[in-house]
């Protein structure tokens, strides 16, 4: 009877963290440039005494996230910018490290710094962009950023900057804790910045939604929460059996 407690046990277990990843992506269904978090469970035999094939216990299985472009919103802001393709947006971490996003709304702070949610945006020379303070903005097609300062006319307008864009391979990139985007460790364990693509594109005015489906990560919540009352059922099931035969074992003849 233990023995099916366990195996209930790591389904509920494993149900409980599909919810929590259900509810992120759920939260983040109006975020711009969010990439879902996908997560996934497997059957896996149990080992040890009195094994049986019939009986086995789950285990996750995260595949990463869906990289699937999300529906592009036309805004007519200046510094709101779209990623065309697979191009990645480089902005620095809390860490000082670098690191990628979609999120191309950016804002300009009190210093002139360029940010992308609160995160400084990296330039193509490697460090962040400064503009200058109550400038005309505009953005172009390869991420250069122009000026006209205060008081000046159309003619007066300059390159103060462009943008760091990468075009990472293929499963190239992985989630970090904080929700930003980096390359995988090599074999020393170091996180390399990936190179700027001149290639890439953007296209101002405009951002990419949330690739989250609200419709089907609601369907996903139900169906993992009937999942998770179908394992609790067995617990129950299995105590109330062992409570039977505890009961059955204390009869006298």
């Amino acid at each position: 009877m233990d023995r099916m407690l366990y195996t209930a046990m790591s389904g509920v277990r494993q149900s409980m963290e599909q919810q929590g990843v259900v509810s992120h992506n759920l939260s983040n269904v109006s975020t711009t440039g969010f990439r879902a978090q996908l997560h996934a469970m497997r059957a896996v035999p149990v080992q040890g005494d009195g094994e049986l094939d019939t009986r086995v216990s789950v285990a996750a299985s995260t595949p990463g996230s869906d990289f699937s472009p999300g529906p592009m919103n036309r805004t007519g802001r200046t510094l709101d910018v779209a990623m065309q393709g697979n191009a990645w947006l480089a902005v620095q971490a809390s860490d000082g490290s670098e690191a990628y996003t979609r999120r191309g709304d950016l804002q300009v702070d009190g210093d002139g710094l360029l940010r992308s949610a609160g995160r400084p945006v990296i330039g193509e020379n490697g460090g962040p962009i400064q503009v200058p303070l109550g400038s005309q903005l505009s953005m172009g097609s390869d991420g250069t950023i122009s000026a006209i300062a205060p008081g000046q006319q159309a003619d007066a307008l300059a390159a103060v900057g462009r943008i760091k864009l990468v075009t990472p391979e293929q499963g190239g990139l992985e989630r970090g804790v904080d929700g930003l985007f980096r390359a995988p460790p090599g074999e020393d364990g170091a996180v390399a910045a990936l190179p700027a693509d001149d290639q890439a594109q953007v296209v101002s005015g405009a951002l990419e939604g949330s690739n989250v489906s609200a419709v089907d990560a609601m369907v996903s919540m139900i169906d993992v929460a009937r999942r998770y009352e179908l394992q609790t059922k067995v617990i129950e099931t299995a105590d109330e059996n062992a409570q039977r035969a505890n009961s059955l074992l204390t009869l006298r003849g």
